[in-house]
């Protein structure tokens, strides 16, 4: 059984140790406290902890002291702190000296559990380490940049260079390439490791809540404002703020972006001072931004102040051979996770995987090397097992149903590519009418691959090839 992550409340208030102990009674986290800044700190350098409730109305600002000690031993332990004062000021004053977060007193439950969870899930993409492992060596790396085609290396060679600098770098590339997985690796590799990773997705928030969540919001500013709270950019002061899906934010959204990234420096929601950030931008987006731009919804001035650096993540598709890497990676990684023994998986199977659309790139993949482990019982993973599950996990739009026309199918794909979704709409299309005219011929001729050849007028050695490079089964 997993040991429950340890969160430490400070405070000399027993009626605010047990707010905090009921509001997290049903989360996984096991809550801790003492009474005095001098228990805090002995608590801090001897037991593991996943995050510190910290009152800061300690005399002579014992609370503060605690806080900066932490920061200074611990950067990536996350402090909350906590105030009878609910004044904008002292929520400014506790960001400067290292808190994650702020909330005034009382307690209110939901702001606490949310203050937390965040923290958890801060250090956790702070600290779960992301390796690049071109040809899928590693064993005792969870999480890895695999593979070894042209467009990867070119991956890696960015990465190498923009990690270690300042600089805003904007991520490109399809759903389910692993922008964030690329984010981690910049903010690791960089030299701002050893601070905060915080990260935002900007189409999962509501747009009503998203300036509260980016910007923070004074007490009273709108219904349901409790208290203060600070924002993701003021969480990520000093440290490195990753803006996911950054091409959903609203128009009046992207100017307030714009004037922090200018000028360093915003308001909170219902607030009137000024609060200066330093903070590490980095962006992602699977939109065109440029199509975006030529049409009203994304502001140029913007795009350039994000555009600093790009990596662009190469789809799926354009990967040559990295296919049958990730397979066996996953097929390790989830191997292990789900306790199934070593399941090896045919060549036909992965052959089929690298002539697959796989429009949902490498988390697709993914989920279809999970699914087939568990379908597996420890056999081989074949081609037709393979057929399944492309079937299954292919998005809504994508439809794969033999009653859709040609039409409704070249309509797809340019609406794909106009959202920024593919590229190459045309090598798409043909290939996948290539390969389901050739699996379809030489089913027709039971695997005779002269008869094939006459129908499709083709020689018989380009459709063994093809029939090869699709993963066609009955072709030997």
């Amino acid at each position: 059984m997993a040991k429950a992550q340890r969160v430490l409340v400070v405070d000399d208030d027993p009626e605010t140790t047990e707010a905090v102990a009921v509001a997290l009674r049903d989360t996984d986290l096991r809550v801790v406290s003492v009474p005095s800044v001098e228990e805090g700190e002995d608590e801090v350098q001897h037991h593991e902890l996943i995050a510190v409730v910290a009152n800061l109305d300690f005399p002579d600002g014992g609370g503060f002291s605690l806080m900066k000690a932490i920061h200074r031993t611990h950067p990536q332990l996350a402090v909350i702190g906590i105030s009878s004062s609910s004044e904008s000021r002292m929520a400014i004053e506790a960001v400067k000296a290292g808190a994650f977060d702020f909330i005034s007193k009382p307690i209110h439950g939901p702001d606490i559990v949310k203050a937390v969870k965040e923290a958890v899930t801060c250090a956790q993409k702070s600290s779960e380490p992301v390796a690049i492992d071109p040809t899928n060596q590693l064993t005792d790396s969870a999480d890895s940049l695999v593979g070894n085609s042209r467009a990867m290396l070119d991956v890696y060679k960015a990465l190498g260079r923009l990690s270690p600098t300042p600089v805003t770098v904007l991520i490109r590339g399809e759903t389910g390439t692993g922008k964030e997985l690329v984010a981690r690796a910049l903010f690791q590799h960089g030299h701002r490791a050893h601070r905060a990773f915080i990260t935002v997705n900007c189409a999962a928030i509501p747009e009503n809540l998203l300036e509260s969540e980016l910007f923070g919001h004074e007490k009273g500013a709108f219904t349901g404002a409790v208290s203060t709270r600070i924002g993701k950019f003021e969480q990520a002061n000093g440290a490195t703020l990753f803006l996911d899906e950054i091409g959903d934010l609203d128009l009046a959204l992207q100017a307030k972006m714009l004037r922090v990234l200018q000028e360093k420096r915003f308001q909170r929601v219902g607030g009137s001072e000024e609060i200066s950030v330093d903070v590490r931008i980095i962006a992602a987006t699977h939109r065109n931004l440029e199509k975006m731009i030529s049409e009203g919804h994304f502001r140029e001035d913007l795009f350039y102040r994000l555009n600093v650096a790009t990596i662009k993540l190469p789809p799926l598709r354009d990967r040559t051979g990295d296919v049958a890497l990730l397979t066996n990676f996953f097929l390790r990684r989830y191997g292990t996770e789900l306790g199934v023994a070593s399941v090896s998986v045919t060549r036909n199977a992965v052959a089929r995987l690298e002539s697959a659309r796989l429009p949902g790139n490498v988390r697709q993949l993914q989920n279809i090397v999970r699914k087939a482990l568990l379908r597996s019982r420890g056999y081989a993973i074949d081609r037709d097992m393979i057929e399944e599950l492309l079937i299954e996990t292919e998005p809504p739009d994508q439809s794969r149903s033999d009653n859709d026309s040609v039409e409704d199918f070249c309509r797809q794909l340019l609406n794909d590519a106009s959202e920024g979704k593919i590229e190459n709409a045309h090598q798409v299309a043909v290939e996948k009418v290539e390969a389901a005219l050739i699996d379809l011929a030489l089913r027709k001729s039971d695997g005779n691959i002269s008869q094939a050849a006459k129908w499709l007028g083709l020689s018989r050695l380009t459709v063994r090839e093809k029939a090869k490079k699709f993963g066609i089964a009955g072709t030997s």
